[in-house]
């Protein structure tokens, strides 16, 4: 099972496009994909259509559960999509209540390691959308993690959310003792706005090989699909930011 962490310290830079847009065609290709929200907005829950506040369970259920982890205890909190291989870990508000009830507990970090852990035969690809803080569940989703996607909007100030992401990550890598393989994928370009190309090539010469050869341009079928409630993958399959996608995972699969 892999395991993607989809992550940056600014809103709006395209995280849940990402990680709704690779799952959707990792799961067309016949993998069987989780997405987790782990995001207290539940931006990903609401792009299927999941009300998270008319849910049973969901994400917060495994991080405040004092029985032993299971199996079972993470099926249950599973939502199906439109597709048949590709499930949500939906989240909730109260999400945003976890750092003041667990950030002084040991061992917070790694609760949802341990859950994934129990369903490593369930899912061949598992997605991690986090908030764009740094805080018990975004600490969970890197400690979980063996890759780390870092969607960078191609403007200025999104430059500048990108360099605390990158510091997070060190400091992460020396505390949870591991390296992070990091790939920095540009987004929302748009070729007709100098700014934008000014931009993406600042972020080439500021972080070299670290960042992903392509980008992923400005499209608004992306909106249109998360209007669908399906990935746009599902809806415009021949949409140019769902050909981006495909080459970026074809790269991340290497």
């Amino acid at each position: 099972m892999k395991i993607w962490t989809i992550a940056n310290q600014k809103g709006g830079v395209g995280k849940t496009t990402t990680t709704v847009t690779l799952g959707g065609i990792l799961a067309q290709r016949g993998e069987r994909v989780l997405l987790i929200d782990t995001d207290p907005h539940a931006s990903l829950s609401y792009y299927f259509g999941i009300d998270s506040e008319e849910l049973s369970s969901s994400v917060y259920d495994i991080f405040v559960n004092k029985k032993p982890l299971t199996a079972d205890t993470v099926l249950d909190c599973l939502c199906p999509t439109k597709l048949d291989s590709l499930f949500i870990l939906p989240a909730t508000m109260a999400l945003a209540t976890l750092d003041r009830q667990l950030g002084n507990q040991h061992g917070m970090g790694l609760i949802l390691k341990k859950a994934l852990a129990k369903v490593e035969q369930d899912f061949d690809y598992v997605l991690l959308d986090c908030p764009p803080v740094l805080g018990v569940l975004m600490v969970n989703a890197l400690a979980a993690c063996e890759k780390v996607i870092v969607p960078v909007q191609t403007e200025f100030l999104a430059l500048k959310g990108l360099d605390r992401m990158i510091q997070t990550l060190k400091i992460m890598g020396r505390s949870l003792q591991k390296s992070f393989d990091t790939i920095i994928v540009p987004t929302m370009f748009d070729r007709r706005i100098n700014a934008a190309a000014e931009a993406d090539m600042r972020l080439r010469k500021d972080y070299g090989e670290s960042v992903w050869s392509g980008m992923v341009p400005v499209d608004t079928r992306f909106r249109d699909a998360s209007q669908a409630q399906s990935p746009a993958s599902v809806v415009y399959p021949k949409a140019r930011g769902v050909y981006a996608y495909k080459k970026l995972l074809n790269e991340l699969e290497q």
